[in-house]
């Protein structure tokens, strides 16, 4: 509640999923969700912020390993159902799977024009040394910001907020298990940082000319993920390119995208090509691009049709691909599309 003197300028959506942050322990000493009820009475500091905060559930409480495609949906069905309602959204979600399911969201809000933060915690909210106030507390701040001079919203991204970071949600990688640090954004800049103030980086910050959101709820899972290492075999290779109608594979190679230049290899990837699989090129190290034919070892894969990822992530890669593959274009323009920066989530060479 309000007083008349003090009626709050913004409003902001919590969508709540579950996760550490909204997390106690059961009789067995075992972390459990918890409902948003019992989070609210363990957060008092709510009841002061100059804002209107609502709080809508996205079903029963769920730890984030256990986040499917299907949630990805209702997450922006309920977006979508609030949009005009609201000024901004925060999504309370489990750290586990948080950069995935912020680089799905990227891709199923198309023309977004409001701001959307994920953010959760690594101790429960109920602990002393607890992270789960102050994430929540500057994520609900930076989903209600509007720039100071031109009155528009400050950051009309879905991102990802943790510790003293502001980072783009399809930029994300989960680093940290142990430490509050837990994300990073090793291809491209912070949006913000929150300090004594927030202080916005607003030349990294991706602005489009405004347009009406639409949303997608279609996203292709007939994909697989092929990490590369010394020993892997044609037959555990085989096993997942001919898996029966997948696809597309995102291929996780070495530094700037090499790999292993063997015929059987070569030749797997190529069988996988004609029978109509994508496949996308990604990196195994945090930092740095694939630049496929830099080196011998990577030259191959051009010829064979492999697709360049540059330097995205591995979450916004997977995500990527099932969201291309969604659209159900024609494969000349799939390619086109898995190489093309769709949300701000690679850095075009």
């Amino acid at each position: 509640m309000h007083s008349p003197d003090n009626r709050p300028e913004t409003s902001v959506l919590v969508i709540y999923t579950g996760g550490t942050a909204g997390m106690a322990y059961n009789s067995q000493g075992e972390l459990v969700p918890m409902d948003f009820e019992q989070f609210r009475k363990k957060m008092p500091e709510l009841r002061q912020l100059n804002m209107q905060v609502e709080v809508i559930s996205l079903g029963e409480p769920i730890d984030s390993s256990n986040v499917t495609v299907a949630d990805w949906y209702k997450m922006v069905l309920l977006i979508q159902e609030n949009y005009a309602r609201y000024d901004g959204f925060v999504v309370l979600h489990g750290t586990d799977t948080m950069a995935y399911s912020a680089a799905a969201l990227s891709f199923l809000l198309e023309d977004l024009g409001k701001t959307v933060v994920f953010t959760g915690a690594q101790v429960p909210v109920g602990r002393i040394r607890t992270d789960a106030r102050r994430n929540l507390l500057t994520a609900l701040e930076i989903a209600a910001a509007r720039h100071p001079v031109a009155g528009t919203v400050r950051v009309p991204e879905v991102c990802i907020f943790f510790n003293d970071l502001l980072i783009r949600g399809n930029r994300a990688k989960k680093v940290e298990s142990q430490q509050y640090n837990a994300f990073r954004s090793e291809n491209y800049p912070p949006l913000a940082r929150a300090g004594i103030e927030l202080e916005f980086n607003d030349k990294q910050i991706r602005l489009l000319p405004a347009a009406r959101l639409q949303i997608h709820t279609f996203l292709d899972d007939r994909v697989t993920l092929l990490p590369l290492f010394p020993g892997l075999t044609e037959r555990m290779m085989r096993a997942q390119l001919e898996v029966e109608d997948l696809r597309g594979c995102v291929l996780e190679t070495y530094g700037s995208g090499n790999a292993p230049t063997a015929s059987w290899f070569l030749n797997c990837l190529r069988e996988a090509h004609e029978r109509g699989i994508h496949l996308l090129n990604v990196s195994q190290c945090e930092e740095g691009r694939v630049i496929q034919g830099r080196y011998e070892t990577s030259a191959h894969l051009t010829e064979i049709g492999v697709i360049g990822g540059d330097d995205i992530t591995r979450e916004a890669a997977i995500t990527k691909l099932m969201f291309v593959l969604g659209l159900k274009r024609p494969a000349v323009e799939t390619s086109h599309l898995l190489t093309y920066d769709l949300r701000g989530e690679i850095t075009p060479g």
